[in-house]
Parts: C-alpha cells; sequence; structure tokens
C-alpha cells in the first residue's frame, strides 16, 4: 500500500509536468512527502530497501522538486511569461548546500571517529567534545526532507498562485537553513572543538589497563542479531573471581550489550587490539566463533576458551575450528563425547565440563501442571545454512503441531520461533506467518476474564523501570557511535537494579496477560528461560534450547522431519533419549498432553533426570562454581606461560620484553 502510493504521486508528478495541473501536482506532492514521513517514522525496512534499489529519500527528493519545476516552466510557457529562473537558481543553491554539508558530515565523522570506544569506564580524562546533531552529521536523507520542505512548499505555492517569488522565499528558506547546518558542522572542524587524537586515546586507554589491570574477559564478534550469544554470558562472567571486562570488534555491538557493570571496550582495528598483549590479562572465553576471533587468537600471553552459546546434537557443536583454542569448556559429559566421537581435533585434555551456569534459574519439576490450562512452549529452530530438512520442524510440521495443540480446548500455547526463522529458507518464513495466524484466529474464538487495568498499569511501570536501567547505560548524545566514549563510570549496584527489575518484569508480564490466551513471543522479552519456567511442555527441535531445558526436568517433545525412524532418530541425537517423538502429522499430541497432565503416565521421567546428568553434568558444586574453578585454573596456565616467556626472553640478548606477568592473585580478584 505504502509503496503503491508513492508510485501513484510520482507518476502523477510526471504527468503533471507535460500536462500541467496545478491540484493534482499540489495533491500528488503532498502524498508523497506524507509517505516520506511514514517511511521514516515507522517503515524502516522499506527506507532501506529504496536505498539498495538507489533511489533513496535523496534520490526522491530530487526528482520530486525537478518535476514540479517542470511542471512550473510549462505552466510559465502557457502563459507566455517568464520569472522562473529565480526560484530555480535559488533551488539549485540549495542542493549545492546539501551536498556540502554531505561532504563535510564525512570530514567530521572520520575526525570524530575513535580508535577505542568504551563503556562502564571513566573516560573523564579525555577531552571528549559533544557531537554535532545527528541530523546533520547521520541522516543525509532525513535532513534533505527536512531542511528541503520549504523549498518544495514554495514551488508549490508559486505553481498555486503564479507568483515565482513564492519559489523564491521558500527554496531561499531552504538555501539559509543548509547553510546554517554547514556552519554548525562545520565548527565541529576548528581546532578548539576537535576530538583528541589517535595517539592521545591510545595513551588513554593503554593508562586504564594499567590501572584496572584486567585479569578475565569475554571476546565477542558477530552480526547485529548475535548478540544475545555473549549476553548469556554476562551475568556468570561478572560472578567470577578477577577483574573482568568484554572486548568487542565491531562499533554496533556497543548498543547490542545489555546492561551490566563490567567494563566493556570495542577495539575494531587489530593493531589496537594488540594492544592487550602487554596488559594483565589472562584469559578470555569465547561465546562464538566468528572471522575476527583468530586475530585475538595471536595474542600469546592470553589463554583462550570456547564456552559457546548452547550445545546440540548439531555438528555446529563440535566445530572443528573449536581446536583453535587453548580449552573447550561443555556442560557434561555427553558433549565430551560429541567431540571425540566428531573426531575434529579437539583433544579430551583440552575439554572442561563446566555445566552451563545461565540455568542456575530454571524452575525445577513439580508434577502435574498446576493451574486450570497445560501451558505448552512451541520453540523451533531455524532453517540452519546446510538446508538439512531436520533442522526445523516449522516447514514441515509447524503448522500441524499448532493445530493440535489449539484443538485441545485446555491448553495455552506460547510460540517463541528462532530469530533467524526464515533467513535461509523462504518456505521457513512463510509457514512461520502461518503459525501467527493460526494463533490469532484461536485467540479470537477464545473468550474469559482479563486483568484489570491495575496489571496494565503495572506492566507498564516495570516495563519503563527496566528501560530506563537498561537504555541509561548511554548518556544521550547525538552521535551514536561516540556516546558510548562520553558516559562517566557506571552507577554502582546497576547490575543488581537491572536484575531485580527484570524479575519484577517477568512476573508484571504475565499477569497482565489472560491465561486463556496464547501468545506469540517475538521480542528479547521475555528471554526463553523465562518461557521455560512458565511451561509444562516444551516442544521444539533438535537445538540448544533441548539442553538447556533440560535442568527443568519436565517432558519435553522433539519434532522428528529428519527422514529417519523414530529408533534411528533416536540414535542419531542422543538430546531425544528422554523426549517424546512426534510425527510431522503430530499425531502423538493428544497422548502426549495426557501424559503430562498425569505423573503416573510420565514414563520417561527417571530417563530425563539420567539425560540431564548427561548433558548439564551434576548438581553438585554448582554451575557457576565449577565455571570459577575453571577460570581460576586457566589464569594460573596463563601465569605460567607468561613466566616461561620472561625466562626465556632474559637469554636472548636485544629480544623483546614479554608483557607484564601481573601479580599471581589477580586471579582471585
Amino acid at each position: 500500500m505504502v509503496i503503491a502510493l508513492l508510485a501513484v504521486s510520482f507518476l502523477t508528478l510526471a504527468v503533471t509536468a507535460v500536462v500541467p495541473n496545478v491540484p493534482a501536482m499540489i495533491a500528488a506532492a503532498v502524498v508523497s512527502i506524507a509517505v516520506e514521513v511514514f517511511l521514516y517514522r515507522s517503515q524502516r525496512g522499506l527506507v532501506a530497501m529504496f536505498a539498495k534499489m538507489h533511489v533513496d529519500t535523496t534520490v526522491r527528493h530530487l526528482v520530486r522538486d525537478l518535476l514540479i519545476v517542470v511542471a512550473l516552466v510549462r505552466l510559465q510557457e502557457q502563459d507566455d511569461e517568464g520569472g522562473m529562473a529565480g526560484p530555480l537558481l535559488v533551488l539549485l543553491a540549495f542542493y549545492g548546500l546539501h551536498f556540502a554539508i554531505q561532504a563535510v558530515s564525512v570530514v567530521v565523522r572520520r575526525a570524530r571517529t575513535t580508535p577505542v570506544l568504551t563503556r562502564n569506564i571513566d573516560t573523564s580524562g579525555l577531552p571528549l567534545t559533544a557531537a554535532p546533531p545527528a541530523l546533520l552529521l547521520r541522516r543525509p536523507g532525513h535532513r534533505l526532507l527536512i531542511l528541503g520542505l520549504p523549498a518544495t512548499a514554495g514551488l508549490l505555492g508559486a505553481g498555486a498562485s503564479g507568483e515565482a517569488l513564492w519559489g523564491v522565499a521558500g527554496a531561499g528558506v531552504s538555501a539559509l537553513a543548509a547553510l546554517a547546518g554547514l556552519f554548525v558542522l562545520g565548527s565541529h572542524l576548528l581546532p578548539g572543538r576537535r576530538p583528541p587524537s589517535e595517539a592521545a586515546v591510545l595513551a588513554w586507554f593503554d593508562a586504564w589497563l594499567a590501572e584496572y589491570k584486567p585479569t578475565i574477559g569475554m571476546y565477542f564478534s558477530g552480526g547485529a542479531a548475535s548478540a544475545y550469544q555473549a549476553n548469556m554470558w554476562l551475568e556468570p562472567l561478572a560472578k567470577l573471581d578477577g577483574r573482568p571486562v568484554i572486548v568487542l570488534r565491531e562499533r554496533f555491538m556497543m548498543q547490542k550489550i545489555t546492561a551490566t557493570d563490567i567494563p566493556i571496550v570495542c577495539l575494531p582495528q587489530v593493531h589496537h587490539l594488540m594492544r592487550l598483549e602487554h596488559s594483565t590479562l589472562q584469559a578470555l572465553i569465547h561465546p562464538s566463533n566468528s572471522g575476527k576471533t583468530s586475530q585475538v587468537l595471536r595474542i600469546p600471553t592470553i589463554k583462550h576458551t570456547f564456552v559457546n552459546h548452547g550445545e546440540s546434537d548439531k555438528l555446529s557443536s563440535c566445530n572443528p575450528y573449536a581446536k583453535a583454542y587453548d580449552e573447550v569448556w561443555v556442560a557434561g559429559p555427553e558433549a565430551r563425547e560429541r567431540y571425540a566421537l566428531a573426531d575434529v581435533g579437539v583433544e579430551d585434555k583440552d575439554i572442561v565440563e563446566i555445566g552451563r551456569p545461565q540455568l542456575d534459574g530454571i524452575v525445577t519439576y513439580k508434577g502435574a501442571p498446576q493451574g486450570e490450562y497445560t501451558d505448552v512452549l512451541y520453540a523451533p529452530t531455524w532453517e540452519g545454512w546446510d538446508g538439512n530438512p531436520g533442522n526445523t520442524s516449522v516447514v514441515a510440521a509447524g503448522e500441524n503441531l499448532v493445530r493440535a495443540l489449539l484443538a485441545d480446548p485446555k491448553v495455552r500455547l506460547v510460540y517463541k520461533p528462532h530469530p533467524l526463522t526464515g533467513s535461509v529458507d523462504p518456505r521457513a518464513g512463510a509457514a512461520d506467518l502461518r503459525i501467527r495466524e493460526l494463533i490469532r484466529a484461536a485467540n479470537r474464538g477464545r473468550t474469559g476474564a482479563r486483568p484489570g487495568p491495575e496489571a496494565v498499569a503495572e506492566l507498564a511501570r516495570r516495563t519503563a523501570e527496566l528501560d530506563r536501567l537498561t537504555t541509561s547505560t548511554f548518556r544521550e548524545s547525538a552521535d551514536n557511535l561516540e556516546r558510548m566514549m562520553l558516559q562517566t563510570a557506571p552507577e554502582p549496584g546497576r547490575a543488581a537494579a537491572v536484575t531485580a527489575a527484570t524479575s519484577a518484569w517477568v512476573e508484571a508480564y504475565w499477569a497482565a496477560l489472560p491465561a486463556w490466551e496464547h501468545q506469540i513471543v517475538t521480542d528479547a522479552r521475555p528471554d526463553i528461560q523465562t518461557c521455560f519456567n512458565r511451561a509444562d511442555l516444551l516442544i521444539s527441535d533438535v537445538s540448544s534450547v533441548i539442553s538447556d531445558y533440560m535442568a527443568s526436568g519436565k517432558p519435553y517433545a522433539v519434532a522428528n522431519t529428519s527422514g529417519l525412524s523414530e529408533t534411528a532418530f533416536r540414535e542419531a541425537f542422543p538430546t531425544v533419549r528422554a523426549a517424546t517423538v512426534l510425527t510431522p502429522d503430530a499425531a502423538g499430541v493428544p497422548a502426549l498432553l495426557e501424559r503430562v497432565r498425569d505423573p503416573e503416565l510420565d514414563d520417561l521421567r527417571e530417563a530425563r533426570a539420567e539425560l540431564k546428568l548427561r548433558l548439564l553434568g551434576p548438581s553438585e558444586p554448582p554451575s557457576q562454581v565449577r565455571f570459577n574453578d575453571a577460570m581460576r585454573a586457566l589464569c594460573e596456565s596463563a601465569l605460567q606461560h607468561r613466566r616461561r616467556m620472561t625466562e626465556r626472553e632474559a637469554h636472548i640478548p636485544g629480544q623483546r620484553a614479554a608483557a607484564p606477568t601481573g601479580d599471581p592473585e589477580l586471579t582471585t580478584g
């Protein structure tokens, strides 16, 4: 609809340029500008799509004004009068100033791009300056739309009145506004308003490393959608003994990491990353593999361990890249055996079982469902990169499973698809949309009491409080890339406050929803573990979701869309051993629900307990304790390595001194 309106408005402008019609020209211009505003406010995806097609806002605005000018010239020719030269010259001046702003903005951005970005670090020692308005610095299309509005209005006024003066006045206002913007932007290139030089920032960073003396940390690099992989390790990392730091490589990732008190540094350039070699940093955990991981692995003074962002029976959970790390930390013995069977070069001596410290808050099995409704969580994974039909159940079984669940009047379905669903196979995306419509239709056919306005107001209050705590990570600034550097030290206790606020928000969230209403959960909140705690039953695919859900001990089912027989399916995927296996037609759903509601029929409870031990390891000592012990041992290994390096280099004349070994007590904080 939006694209059609935009196309019709431009087509109408083109027609009025050939056959002048003032009312039609004004109407088409107003509609096109209204659509532009709507696009910028709520359809950023379409804005990006137009940019990829090389018809971005600048092109569209230029074409729109050009068509209006042509129409005005045609009108003047019909009246045998001149006078359009003035508005045209002023309009050209405005566009010249606009492109001058664009050129200067590139220079200013480059001058203000610091080699290091930080969060939760006091940067008062750096003479940082406030950034120019984002409208001038980073939003050329939005800038042209706003500054060019008087010019377009003036041209339309000239067409309606026949007076060229309106066009001159409108274009003149736009030109003056652009000139003022150019002056404001250019002032940031003056010596007194320039940010510190690269050398000054790096010297400050080295001084901070020497003062803070980080000992442990997390390294992360990836795309915007992968931030959850790092976020799941924030709390366990914060609880470790030592002085933690988070090392990022992409500037945009600074805003994707959720609220934490851990110092965060972003080092986009590899030669700046190498400065960590001369710090007291001893060990880094890695939640994922990326192309840039190999760069940090070059630092010999730091020990590296792969902790992954989840474990499953998929080949990705025993990637050959893992052998590049000093150690691989897994949840339990099942993962150890998985690496042995995969034979990808990871030696058994380098594998350490630590459990899953993120799962400490999972509610354990308490028997039959406690409420009127049986809460079923359907959390399928995505289609993956290899095209294996067994990766996701969404395409072959999703709609059948959902229909079978919705057919039971005492089921409350919570559907939480993987964020990447449909990103590789369009069929998965289409099936996901159909599943959502099935759920919405089922809700329209259900009736029941709804929570009162007090519950809704409480959720709004809790949401506002949680947003305040999590977004106040950044100081307000127009320049998204620099505001991380503009903040001072973190507010003490903010991480604990976020934890408490999150818990309160979760309680308010579920309290504000009708107990009978099916839910589609696609936002970051509530997270998958929160959904675990609400569920009486999980239905999923072979993925890390199953492994994590095992911490609850509650019943679960796995959809078999692989084409294998049930026996072969269970043999191929150990995490399915304690599951009810569902066929693509979902024929087994009614019997499954019956077993969930009657613990006497639950013949897989002992199998789940045994599998939980294999997947996640023992409950004692707690996973966080084992995580801490593993980190201590790895740090001690790093210190011993540094001592050996120092001893060797002491016997080689002219050899560069090794990085500082620090104090062995640094491993205990």
